[in-house]
């Protein structure tokens, strides 16, 4: 009995140590500690439903609630930033332990990020990011999970250099406006293209990361400029859209205009297949086991990266076939 119990008084007293290891990180870091315990209240307010990218993460989130030991308090915003910080609002007052966030625009959530902080709910912003000038990584929030949007857009613009002759006429088909991966996939692409005089923008205004919306707009946009043979779609389905428009007018995408996106959907890669697309820079949507991992670093007292890069594969019609069947 004396033998157990001084077990047990030494696992209470490593356990006590963990905690206040933790409480020293996030202290040093200036961010909430997180208690380590058998099951922890997550948020995570989704931005919309409307996509096959959103719903995949989504379910990312519910499937490793069960794994990771987590009640799960999820949310839609229906694409509204207004809603998606009264969702936020909504989860700090039912006292979330940790906030998992992907925020709709940059500049809107940031209000929401701060009040978590003051909260003492540790915020880990997923896929997307805010503006870095007001809020900041390892200060306001503990970190960023997602991908490099710059190096994405630059792929696709590096990759189109190499697979089209001759001049470019493109018609560039932007993500909702304010949000990271839009302005981030603009600029890689564009510096790129900037510095090739054979490669011209002809037009480049927002479909919203929407099919139908992408639809919409490369119709307009094809009117204006009838002789564009290259389409730049921020996202997979603007792509989707643009291919369909395309159809409709009598063009013949694949061959006489260039599609080229990124997120790597299921649709997408099958358009490679079928000679529709030419490359999609991969953005992964299957985010839960990563934020399960970087918050049992964190509880257990670890300084996270203010970045935790997510690493994108490309798909072309050398390899879509291979990923296919994994794809959403």
């Amino acid at each position: 009995m004396k033998l157990s119990g001084t077990f047990s008084a030494m696992a209470s007293i490593a356990a006590g140590l963990a905690l206040a290891g933790a409480a020293t990180v996030a202290s040093a870091q200036g961010l909430p500690p997180l208690e380590q315990k058998d099951r922890y209240k997550v948020g995570f307010p989704q931005m919309e439903s409307n996509n096959p990218w959103r719903i995949a993460e989504t379910k990312s989130f519910h499937d490793t609630a069960e794994s990771c030991n987590w009640d799960l308090v999820a949310t839609d915003a229906a694409g509204s930033a207004a809603k998606q910080v009264a969702d936020v609002d909504s989860m700090i007052a039912q006292g979330i332990d940790v906030l998992f966030l992907p925020p709709r625009e940059e500049k809107p959530l940031i209000p929401a990020v701060l009040r978590a902080k003051q909260a003492g709910i540790p915020t880990f912003l997923v896929d997307r990011s805010v503006d870095p000038n007001v809020a900041v990584a390892g200060r306001d929030y503990v970190s960023f999970l997602g991908s490099d949007f710059i190096d994405q857009g630059r792929r696709v613009a590096e990759w189109t250099l190499a697979n089209h002759e001759g001049e470019g006429r493109i018609i560039e088909l932007e993500g909702t406006t304010g949000s990271s991966p839009a302005n981030d996939r603009k600029k890689g692409f564009d510096d790129v293209m900037a510095e090739h005089d054979r490669m011209t923008i002809l037009a480049s205004q927002t479909g919203d990361f929407a099919r139908d919306l992408g639809r919409q707009v490369m119709e307009t946009l094809l009117q204006a400029h009838p002789d564009v043979n290259i389409v730049y779609a921020h996202n997979d389905e603007m792509a989707i859209g643009a291919i369909q428009a395309l159809e409709q007018a009598g063009r013949t995408p694949g061959e006489d205009v260039l599609i080229v996106s990124i997120d790597g959907t299921r649709d997408a890669l099958q358009a490679i297949i079928d000679g529709k697309m030419g490359v999609t820079v991969e953005s992964s949507p299957f985010f839960g086991p990563l934020a399960c991992e970087v918050m049992g670093r964190y509880a257990a007292g670890e300084e996270i990266e203010p970045w935790v890069k997510v690493e994108d594969r490309i798909f072309t019609l050398d390899n879509a076939a291979d990923h296919i069947d994994e794809a959403y």
